[in-house]
């Protein structure tokens, strides 16, 4: 749904590759309030980000 903004879209898993679009967009479906919060606001907080990083529990392990 969103386009990428600065934020920690990059290392969220629901950050992802579409190629109808050819870009990545964001799969948490927002409602239209959420979503022109998380647009407008720079200092917003998105409650939806999960951490993607797939090696982060290596990394502490080591």
């Amino acid at each position: 749904m969103a386009q990428k903004k600065a934020t920690s879209c990059d290392t969220c898993t629901y950050y992802s590759y579409d190629e109808e679009y050819e870009c990545y967009v964001c799969d948490v479906d927002m409602d239209e309030d959420e979503y022109m919060h998380f647009m407008t606001d720079s200092h917003y907080r998105c409650p939806y980000y999960r951490n993607g990083d797939e090696y982060m529990v290596v990394r502490k392990q080591m």
